[in-house]
């Protein structure tokens, strides 16, 4: 492991980075998922990509060198590297946040509070047609990537994500789709275009999921992903374990290879204390932590004969929030 991949576990430990919000570009703020709401940038360095919330009690100061951006610990530079645009939330892709509202509860997601919007079939078109008319940004656009909350039902949303990823093939652009599954959704996302899926369990500590995600069934999310695979194919179906809930390495591991074994990559994602949440028992993960956690995905993932880098949409090309096994590491 080189120098570099430690370097981006501390930032990802860390969360962010203190910095003057008038140097950054084309800054993200996340409709979805446990850091939605937060402000963040994103910084390239020696093949690693890192997106750094906008923390100005962080440990890590950044600032600008010319063209270069760089990061400092106690006054000494740590890395350096360059800021990246994000297109729409990431870099090369258009990582579209449909639904910014849910009436589930996870306790660790501030997307219900809030007080987010619906986009229609229109508005998320504008997304990308406002990035192809910009000649400086058109040939970054590799991908684009479909979220969403639920506003009513899991059925709803889904439907809506359909007629979202048939209006947007025209592009001829490979679309991954993150969603809550539903009986029929792997077929029905699958016809109507979309190229990869990622359903995530959050955690697969069964007590813990039932603590954490009232009213939802973490075995029927399984089932959802081992269909998936059958329907999308291999090394096309993801799901985010997050880590810092609260569970045990033991129960990490062991569910990454119970995934592994029907063909699911898993992305690890650190835990955000979020704001809006208050105290519920999440303790983001140090450094020493996330690293020897994804060293052991790797070797899971090599030995199931499944690859992160030949994904095209999401977060596995990202990288951003999380070390990426076989591009981080």
């Amino acid at each position: 492991m080189d120098k570099y991949t430690e370097i981006k576990a501390l930032l990802i430990a860390e969360g962010g980075a203190d910095i003057d919000e008038k140097l950054l570009g084309r800054i993200t703020t996340p409709a979805s998922g446990p850091g939605a709401g937060l402000t963040s940038f994103f910084v390239r360095f020696n093949g690693h990509r890192v997106r750094l919330g906008v923390k100005h009690s962080s440990k890590f100061k950044a600032s600008l060198d010319g063209n270069e951006v760089v990061i400092k610990e106690n006054g000494k530079e740590l890395v350096r590297g360059y800021l990246e645009d994000a297109l729409a939330h990431c870099p090369k892709q258009a990582y579209i946040t449909v639904s910014e509202m849910c009436v589930l509860d996870c306790q660790y997601c501030p997307v219900p509070l809030l007080g987010g919007r619906v986009k229609l079939l229109d508005k998320v078109e504008k997304i990308i047609m406002d990035i192809l008319a910009n000649p400086q940004l058109a040939h970054q656009l590799n991908a684009i990537a479909l979220t969403s909350g639920i506003e009513k039902s899991p059925e709803n949303e889904v439907e809506r994500i359909v007629d979202v990823v048939k209006r947007l093939k025209k592009y001829n652009l490979p679309i991954g789709v993150s969603v809550y599954p539903t009986a029929n959704s792997n077929r029905i996302l699958k016809d109507a275009g979309a190229d990869e899926i990622k359903y995530n369990v959050e955690t697969m500590d069964h007590d813990l999921f039932e603590k954490m995600c009232p009213g939802l069934s973490l075995d029927f999310i399984i089932s959802a992903l081992k269909d998936a695979v059958r329907v999308f194919g291999k090394n096309k179906v993801f799901s985010n374990i997050i880590i810092g809930l609260g569970e045990s390495d033991k129960t990490v591991i062991d569910g990454m290879e119970g995934l592994a074994k029907i063909g699911v990559i898993t992305i690890l994602r650190a835990a955000v204390e979020h704001p809006l949440r208050g105290h519920v028992g999440i303790k983001r993960p140090d450094a020493e932590r996330l690293l020897r956690l994804a060293e052991k995905e790797r070797e899971i993932l090599d030995r199931y004969g499944l690859r992160c880098d030949v994904a095209q949409t999401m977060c596995a090309p990202c990288t951003g929030c999380d070390l990426i096994p076989h591009r981080d590491l």
